[in-house]
């Protein structure tokens, strides 16, 4: 089986739910990598504290500020991320924050939709667009043959809800503007894979399940834990190839219907 071994890996949304899960789960690991940024809008703020209080016991994890949605701050992370790696690039970077509000397609609101999609598809185009970069470098240093997460990996946490062929818990909650923007979102992922195919940099959407976060517990009782879900994420990482870019998957690797 491969092994997921990047030297650098940058996740959005590390504050809480997976994304404060897999920052715990990549820094637990006997052969962790030697940055993990994870990243959030506060680091300063009691939301952050459980991150920092992981950050406090391993070295490895470096909390930087990002708010997806606003250019500026991506680019001062982006920033602060070239001069941590000294020039080795970035290998895998986890577009993992995102927002649902509770809707009806008869109660959304143009308010709502706009807030969503600002943040679970325009925050990961400017995310990728500024650290394309930093990718392209460790792609293009890497000893590494063909595309894979330890190499250069962009993966956009999705979720089946936005499958237009499945419509994941339809009766459980409508969710529109979530579903729509994760829709879009399965869009971006697959043109970021054509666009960066000739740099060897893989590029998935994935979804992680249904998972007992404070979003995941809006529609029910979840059937997955966090760390049920991430343990099976990593592995679907270090198994990604190229045959997997461009594609959508969910926790354990299978296909997800678009």
């Amino acid at each position: 089986m491969e092994q997921l071994n990047p030297q650098s890996v940058l996740v959005t949304g590390s504050n809480r739910g997976l994304g404060l899960e897999l920052v715990r789960q990549l820094a637990k690991r006997s052969n962790p990598p030697k940055w993990i940024f994870a990243t959030c809008r506060d680091p300063a703020g009691p939301r952050a504290q459980d991150l920092k209080n992981l950050a406090a016991e391993h070295p490895q994890v470096i909390i930087i500020a990002l708010d997806a949605d606003d250019p500026t701050s991506v680019k001062a992370a982006a920033a602060q991320v070239t001069e941590c790696v000294k020039g080795a690039g970035l290998n895998l970077l986890i577009n993992n924050a995102g927002i649902v509000n509770s809707s009806s397609l008869e109660t959304e609101t143009p308010e709502s939709m706009a807030e969503t999609y600002r943040t679970n598809v325009i925050g990961p185009m400017i995310v990728v667009q500024v650290f394309i970069p930093l990718l392209r470098k460790a792609a293009h240093e890497s000893p590494l043959k063909g595309m894979s997460c330890s190499k250069a990996a962009i993966v956009n946490i999705s979720s089946e809800a936005g499958s237009i062929t499945s419509v994941l818990e339809w009766q459980r909650g409508h969710v529109i503007a979530y579903r729509c923007s994760k829709s879009a979102l399965n869009m971006l992922s697959k043109c970021q894979s054509l666009h960066l195919a000739k740099d060897e940099i893989l590029c998935v959407a994935l979804h992680p399940g249904w998972v007992q976060t404070d979003m995941g517990n809006l529609m029910g009782k979840p059937p997955l834990t966090k760390e049920q879900s991430l343990r099976a994420i990593l592995n679907t990482l270090g198994r990604l190839s190229e045959k997997n870019t461009g594609t959508f998957v969910n926790w354990e690797g299978n296909l997800v219907p678009w």
